[in-house]
């Protein structure tokens, strides 16, 4: 390059800064979609509105929540992943993903290169519930159930790969009784023919199940995470039935299409995380028994790049696999 040249250089280098530093600053100029990969009805649902009202508020623009169910919740993420990487369209993601990047031999997207990570917005316990009619009223009473039925108990979950559909691979191969697992696009169909007898079992998250199990519809025998949900303080842990160190639960957060600028990953987190630490969204979660998290990008990454390690041994050991 000629000395002539540098000014011109110099004031390239500088005007593209300067443009690039005016669109963080104008963002966001239109609305936000936070794209929900499972149906109306569930924790992933109920969460993204409990975010969304008050967020629209803080940015000034509306945040619109729009539901992509389908293949274990990954057919929204792969729309998310293929979005412009502008900040217009976020993803609630969930543990879910972490699982299906090994349970899935194709996925059109990778989660870890694919995404930028802005929070974590809280952890849910799953629970295993049956029917209020049904004979089991306890982990015990359900294994020998299991055992001595001619035909297999079914389980439902969120849809192949999910971390419920994994829970209960487990708890089958734990309890040395095959069940029989039964997909569906979410909790809301999932619930519905739980409470009508056509599936036996869930090891969903607390948040659709909560006000059947306090209406007496459902009946929770178990949470699968290390201590008891101060939601349910008297529904045990697996492990406190017999299932030793077992642990799992669902978290759900904030991610957006890998390249997005980073002034704007910086500004949706402190406006996330401030919501998540307000006293009307943790009180909104007490309500619905999750525990709010909110946390940086990194913590985030870190805890995705460790899940989708630990889910790939669990997974390889139970020996899923999804064309």
């Amino acid at each position: 390059m000629k000395t002539s040249d540098f000014p011109r250089a110099l004031a390239a280098i500088a005007f593209g800064f300067a443009a690039s530093l005016a669109a963080a600053q104008a963002w966001p100029a239109k609305p936000i979609t936070l794209v929900v990969p499972f149906p109306p009805g569930g924790s992933s649902d109920a969460l993204a509105r409990a975010i969304t009202t008050p967020l629209s508020q803080s940015l000034g623009q509306p945040v619109i929540v729009e539901s992509k169910p389908g293949a274990g919740a990954t057919v929204g993420a792969d729309y998310v992943a293929k979005a412009k990487p502008d900040g217009y369209t976020l993803l609630m993601g969930a543990v879910h993903h972490t699982i299906a990047t090994s349970v899935y031999r194709k996925l059109p997207y990778d989660f870890e290169k694919s995404f930028a990570p802005i929070s974590t917005v809280a952890l849910v316990p799953n629970v295993l519930v049956v029917n209020a009619k049904s004979p089991a009223t306890d982990v015990k009473s359900l294994v020998a159930l299991a055992k001595s039925s001619h035909d297999k108990l079914s389980y439902g979950s969120n849809g192949n790969g999910t971390v419920q559909h994994l829970i209960g691979t487990q708890f089958s191969g734990i309890a040395g009784a095959e069940l029989l697992h039964v997909p569906y696009k979410g909790s809301a169909p999932l619930t519905t023919d739980l409470l009508g007898g056509q599936v036996d079992m869930s090891f969903d998250t607390l948040t659709p199940l909560l006000q059947h199990i306090k209406a007496g519809k459902l009946r929770a025998l178990a949470v699968t995470t290390a201590k008891r949900s101060t939601t349910l303080p008297d529904v045990p842990t697996l492990a406190e039935a017999g299932f030793k160190d077992f642990n799992q639960g669902t978290w759900f957060g904030i991610l957006a299409p890998a390249a997005t600028p980073p002034e704007v990953i910086a500004r949706l987190n402190a406006e996330i995380v401030k919501i998540i630490q307000s006293p009307e969204f943790r009180k909104r979660m007490e309500e619905i028994g999750a525990e709010p998290v909110g946390d940086t990008p990194e913590r985030m990454a870190a805890q995705i790049k460790e899940d989708t390690a630990k889910y790939a041994r669990l997974i390889k050991d139970a020996k899923v696999s999804i064309e």
